[in-house]
């Protein structure tokens, strides 16, 4: 495995849904997403990139199959690590739609740019306060590199993408290439690693709304709202094993997400209330 990557097992298969976890406070996401993916029946190796994780917080993920590989804050120079730590990062480009937890560490986001790193062929990460309510396998049959757009509060956000959500073929070709167009001289990623992802791929292929719906449609947006349709529920911004100020509102996709968490099947989507208008 190239540096920076440590697995604790070899891979089962040469495709993999990929999420990652850099801290204690997102192991009640990674749990629920990796129940969720089980309960689609896929045989892809369920990846977790890991790090700050203590041997209790990894046999809590290991417990749901997956594979747990260590990976490394990326190898960027003082400058950039500078710029882009939480403090002058938020000073900055500070979030004004949402807020983010305090356990948001913004320079851990880049390490998902290990992924092009692994030993598969094919790719799909999910982020790890996301949900799969149906099976997605069709994305690994997507070109590199597919994404949704970050559609929440307005129609401007479908010029943008999500990187919550994406597909990918791993190429150590690549990743030398990315690192080489990160880290370069008064470089600052306004939203870290998705900012560069959109960067470094202008013509990505879009991947609908339905598969990185993010929480916000339900209150900004009602009208895009379809539970016939949605593949992956994304709770950016805040996180539902959180108490919130948006919690009422969010209140029958947060019951949804602690269904699933809680080892119960996906619950009867049909059935599941609509938004308010």
């Amino acid at each position: 495995m190239p540096e920076g990557l440590e697995p604790e097992a070899p891979a089962a298969s040469d495709r993999a849904y990929v999420t990652l976890v850099t801290n204690p406070d997102y192991l009640p996401g990674a749990e629920a997403l990796l129940r969720s993916l089980r309960l689609t029946g896929t045989e892809a190796d369920l990846v977790v990139m890991h790090r700050g994780l203590h041997p209790a917080h990894l046999a809590r993920l290991r417990a749901h199959g997956a594979r747990l590989v260590a990976a490394d804050l990326l190898p960027t120079s003082q400058a950039f690590d500078r710029a882009h730590a939480r403090d002058a990062l938020h000073a900055r480009a500070a979030f004004t739609r949402g807020s983010k937890p305090d356990f948001h560490t913004p320079l851990d986001n880049f390490i998902k740019l290990r992924l092009w790193q692994l030993d598969y062929a094919r790719c799909v990460f999910i982020d790890a306060d996301a949900v799969v309510l149906r099976p997605v396998e069709k994305l690994f049959e997507l070109p590199e590199f597919c994404a949704a757009p970050n559609v929440y509060d307005g129609l401007d956000g479908f010029h943008r993408m999500n990187s919550g959500v994406f597909t990918a073929r791993p190429d150590p070709l690549r990743y030398r290439d990315m690192l080489d167009r990160l880290d370069r001289p008064g470089a600052f990623w306004r939203r870290t690693d998705q900012t560069f992802l959109q960067d470094y791929f202008p013509d990505w292929h879009g991947l609908s709304i339905h598969h990185n719906m993010l929480q916000y449609v339900w209150m900004n947006m009602p009208e895009l709202w379809s539970w016939g349709d949605i593949r992956i529920l994304h709770f950016q911004y805040e996180k539902p094993w959180q108490d919130h100020d948006k919690a009422l509102a969010l209140r029958p996709l947060i019951d949804l997400w602690r269904a699933i968490a809680a080892g119960h099947p996906v619950p009867d989507l049909a059935a599941q209330v609509r938004p308010a208008a």
